[in-house]
């Protein structure tokens, strides 16, 4: 039978929403890549924002709180402390706030080890006054609950490419564009629209490192998503969020530069992708129904938008949530003296190499002491016991779509996969939430390639599937297509 109804995910809810500006003083400690030459930033780009957005489940009437906040990341302990200071003062359960990160890595480096560098001494001023701040957006978005409409849409932007590079010359993997692989091209954008058809905020979901702007750039920058809210909020007069998907094995085509001119392009390439996808949405309430054939100089099929039937309608208004914690395989990590060892070979090398002039030597070596660093903050966040890694995942199914809210940084697959099984729901993966132990989750079969994936992450092969497969059962026990 020919199908005669074409329709696009929504949902009905009640939604709130605030915004405020989270721009650090120029000066605070910058340096976020091993071969940055600066520590201290010099200026700013464009500012950086923190988003509240308040979900209210009709039934219980309990909130949701999603903060996305245009930052890069924080360490466990601050991430806590901060999570915590917004749980309390906003009397939401943990299991309730989600705090999410752009990943922009222009954005200020604020690790605890940073604070005796020149610019670290604002570090403490920044997130403690950060805290205050983010409980304050969140009662304001809470402030403005209403009715809303959700219409979520599909686009595509070329943006993104596979950062698993084999250079063949030099028989290693870099990491940085691969254009022999496949990279997930897929824009998600969530309209929200109150009962008089204003648009209220628009969401745009988007796998892409925001790496544009790496060690030459020494400026405070949302990086690309900055440019690419400017795009949308001009045209739709509302404001932005960009919410990072899935993209552990992904990059700029273009990044890894000093030219804020760079991020720009890039956030206007996925602006105009995103509000192409924002154009093709239906109207609120609305599907494509086929009416009919009319003769003309061809015999035309008609369709036309009609009112979603009231056994779908239903469904839109239909709000879930699910909370677990699943124990995740432990990578063999180095133990913390072997780390101290590391750290204090290369602090040897390095002054060496500055003592004796040999300038080139002595930034791979500070290069060196920035990964172990890294390392030691990954270890520190384990579990004494290192069996298992505790993995969150937070789920809010709000009419026809489904918000994953991840921690670490999943590859690609994950959310390919997830939408392949359930390609009439709306997947959108948010990733780098405060939702248990970080770093990279891979494929089982990009293990023991040499990625630098790898060698930053604390979860080892397996983890990536047990993720997918569990969110999956959830899902189905939604019953969810």
């Amino acid at each position: 039978m020919s199908q005669r109804v074409i329709s696009m995910p929504a949902a009905r809810c009640e939604l709130g929403f605030a915004r405020i500006d989270i721009t650090p003083p120029a000066g605070i400690y910058h340096r976020s890549w091993g071969a940055a030459k600066h520590d201290a930033s010099t200026g700013v780009h464009r500012e950086l924002t923190a988003s509240a957005l308040v979900f209210v489940d009709p039934g219980s009437r309990a909130e949701h709180a999603l903060v996305s906040l245009e930052l890069g990341w924080l360490q466990a302990g601050d991430l806590q402390r901060l999570s915590d200071t917004v749980s309390s003062g906003t009397g939401l359960p943990a299991e309730r706030f989600v705090l999410t990160f752009s990943h922009t890595h222009a954005a200020g480096n604020y690790d605890p080890d940073r604070l005796e560098h020149e610019g670290g001494s604002l570090i403490p001023g920044y997130l403690d006054d950060l805290g205050t701040r983010l409980v304050g957006v969140v009662e304001e978005a809470r402030a403005a609950v209403q009715p809303v409409d959700l219409a979520f849409g599909y686009g595509r932007c070329d943006l993104a490419r596979n950062r698993d590079y084999w250079d063949e010359e030099n028989q290693l993997y870099a990491c940085g564009t691969n254009p022999e692989r496949s990279a997930d091209d897929t824009v998600v954008v969530t309209r929200a629209t109150d009962r008089e058809g204003r648009v209220i905020v628009t969401l745009v979901n988007y796998s892409c490192h925001p790496t544009t702007l790496a060690w030459d750039n020494t400026l405070i920058s949302p990086d690309y998503p900055g440019a690419m809210r400017e795009v949308v909020e001009q045209a739709t007069g509302a404001p932005c969020v960009f919410l990072l998907g899935a993209s552990g094995d992904l990059g700029p085509r273009y990044g890894f530069a000093g030219e804020t001119e760079a991020a720009d392009r890039n956030g206007r390439q996925l602006g105009y992708a995103a509000l192409s996808a924002l154009e093709a949405l239906l109207p609120d309430g609305t599907e494509l129904r086929y009416d009919g054939p009319v003769i003309s100089g061809a015999t035309i099929g008609v369709w036309r938008h009609s009112p979603v039937d009231a056994g779908r309608g239903q469904r839109l208004g239909v709000f879930d949530s699910a909370v677990m914690t699943l124990d995740l395989p432990l990578l063999d990590l180095p133990a913390q003296d072997e780390l101290d060892r590391q750290l204090a070979e290369w602090t040897s090398r390095e002054e060496t190499a500055r003592r004796e002039g040999r300038k080139e030597e002595a930034a791979d070596c500070r290069a060196r002491i920035e990964r172990v660093r890294r390392a030691m903050r990954r270890v520190e966040t384990l579990p004494p016991d290192r069996k298992a890694a505790p993995y969150g995942v937070s789920l809010w199914r709000i009419g026809e779509g489904v918000l994953v809210l991840v921690s670490g940084e999943p590859y690609n697959l994950f959310q390919r996969e997830l939408r392949a099984r359930f390609p009439a729901t709306a997947i959108i993966v948010v990733v780098l939430c405060n939702r248990g132990t970080g770093g990279y989750l891979l494929p089982r079969d990009d293990y023991g390639k040499g990625l630098y994936q790898e060698e930053a992450a604390a979860i080892g092969p397996g983890g990536l599937e047990a993720v997918s497969e569990a969110v999956t059962r959830q899902l189905q026990a939604w019953g969810l297509e």
